[in-house]
């Protein structure tokens, strides 16, 4: 049976490829998408920025909370289920968010969304390891990367268009078409093979972990604006830590855990998500700071703006299918650091800066960062998927989502905050209003002071890396020979 299915997933792995990567690429569109319309749904909705921001939010936090529990249930119930039920919540649920009359009814259904789209996307990661075979691997989630970033070019592009020509409606209204067409495909060619044994869902510690996301998120999110040392945000810092601590000790003591912390003893597995997470970090907090300084210091048109905020998904989305490639060849290790010495020199590219750069230096100067990114996630993406057994890979392609999410939430509260503080140094006391209405020289400093700390977190990364290779099957078969 194990034969049978096996030569299923090599016999329809494109087919089973092309399910996956239209849903993803509904995912990401629809991340880009949304975040477009905000503007409109204040005035149809005559709301304010604070609530119409949860659109994004509620999407968000919801996904990330429940990302490992969904992972989990793939490896007890199997992906196929889990998958084609996500495709089709996500589907109809996108549907009822266009018809919404208001608000509150838009944000239920961007709940529903995103319940949906956990269960599409956590597992699709783990699928694409299962079905191609190690030697095609990298490859494979090379092209997968780079559909996420045809998501996120055409999502901002397409829905401008039709905000300006339909309304913000139809944004929700073009992504279902793609939903079926990945529900088609996944129900005619993905594979069903059941988990053996009977398997129990760990509801305590799916409560806790969810809880610890869900508290940490909101307290990375909100802390800078209301103050990281105030009562309320001290208080979700404490409730995550203690949410953390009960999970761990479910973990460790039950029979079935959400997760199986035993996977954290092997050191490459953990060196890799360390990097994954890193290398989020800081590409998230530096992404945040390009539309500022594309709209206030070069003072571009928001069309030319949100041209330009698609560059880095451009380079990364031509980096990650070759770099995956060259990992199946080369060895996933050598590929990935090149990746950050490629990102850390994209730091410091960013560093230079100015208000007098011209669109095509700030093309220039950011190319490494997608490059980097590219060259480096596919690789990564491969050693974190291949060093887990085959009924791990949900609940590991769930953690691998987290470890994005809270990297890129991590990196836009820290440095954007630190961004802020040392705008507020550099422009001094005559500074009254928002670090937005600085003087140019004074956010370019800042700009560049962000750009040197990414690049040592970088570095941080880069040395990890090193150690792996170090440490590695390679060096150590080199070590052998020269003792020999």
């Amino acid at each position: 049976m194990a034969r049978s299915t096996e030569q299923l997933f090599a016999e329809r792995k494109w087919h089973i490829f092309a399910a996956l990567g239209s849903g993803i690429f509904l995912a990401s569109f629809d991340g880009g998408v949304v975040r477009v319309v905000l503007p409109a749904l204040i005035t149809e909705f005559d709301v304010d920025f604070a609530l119409v921001q949860w659109v994004v939010l509620s999407f968000s936090l919801t996904q990330t909370a429940i990302m490992l529990g969904v992972g989990r249930l793939g490896d007890m119930v199997g992906k196929k289920p889990i998958f084609l039920s996500g495709t089709i919540a996500f589907a109809i649920s996108s549907v009822l968010a266009g018809l919404a009359p208001n608000i509150q009814v838009l944000l239920f259904f961007r709940v529903l969304q995103a319940i949906g789209g956990a269960f599409a996307t956590a597992l699709s990661m783990g699928i694409v390891t299962e079905t191609f075979p190690a030697s095609e691997r990298g490859k494979a989630l090379g092209l997968f990367s780079a559909t996420v970033s045809v998501g996120a070019i055409v999502g901002p592009i397409l829905g401008g268009a039709l905000l300006e020509y339909l309304s913000w409606r139809w944004i929700f209204f073009v992504g279902p078409p793609v939903g079926c067409i990945s529900f088609i495909l996944a129900w005619r060619y993905l594979p069903d093979p059941h988990p053996a044994g009977r398997q129990e869902f760990d509801w305590f510690g799916f409560q806790t972990f969810s809880t610890f996301l869900l508290a940490l998120m909101l307290f990375l999110t909100f802390g800078e604006r209301i103050g990281f040392q105030s009562p309320a945000m001290l208080g979700l810092l404490a409730l995550s830590l203690l949410m953390l601590v009960l999970f761990i000790r479910t973990g460790l003591s039950a029979n079935q855990p959400l997760l199986d912390l035993s996977l954290f003893r092997n050191s490459l597995f953990n060196l890799n998500l360390s990097m994954r997470l890193i290398s989020f970090i800081v590409t998230g907090g530096i992404s945040l700071l390009f539309p500022f300084y594309l709209t206030n210091l070069l003072n571009l048109d928001p069309t030319v703006v949100g041209l330009l905020l698609t560059a880095t998904a451009f380079f990364f989305g031509l980096a990650s299918p070759v770099s995956g490639m060259l990992s199946d060849r080369f060895g996933y290790r050598l590929i990935a650091t090149a990746g950050l010495v490629i990102l850390a020199y994209g730091c410091y590219t960013v560093s230079t800066l100015t208000a007098e750069t011209s669109m095509l230096g700030y093309v220039l100067r950011v190319l490494p960062l997608g490059l980097g990114m590219g060259v480096f996630q596919s690789p990564n993406n491969s050693a974190v998927m291949g060093s887990v057994p085959r009924e791990r890979l949900g609940v590991v392609s769930g953690v691998n989502v987290i470890c994005r999410t809270l990297g890129n939430t991590s990196g836009v509260a820290a440095l954007g905050a630190l961004w802020a503080s040392r705008v507020y140094t550099y422009a001094g006391p005559t500074l009254t209003g928002d670090v937005t209405e600085a003087a140019a020289a004074a956010q370019t400093a800042a700009l560049r002071d962000v750009a040197f700390v990414a690049m040592a977190l970088v570095g941080v990364a880069l040395g990890m890396s090193v150690w792996g290779i170090v440490r590695g099957p390679a060096a150590r078969h080199f070590r052998m020979r020269i003792q020999q």
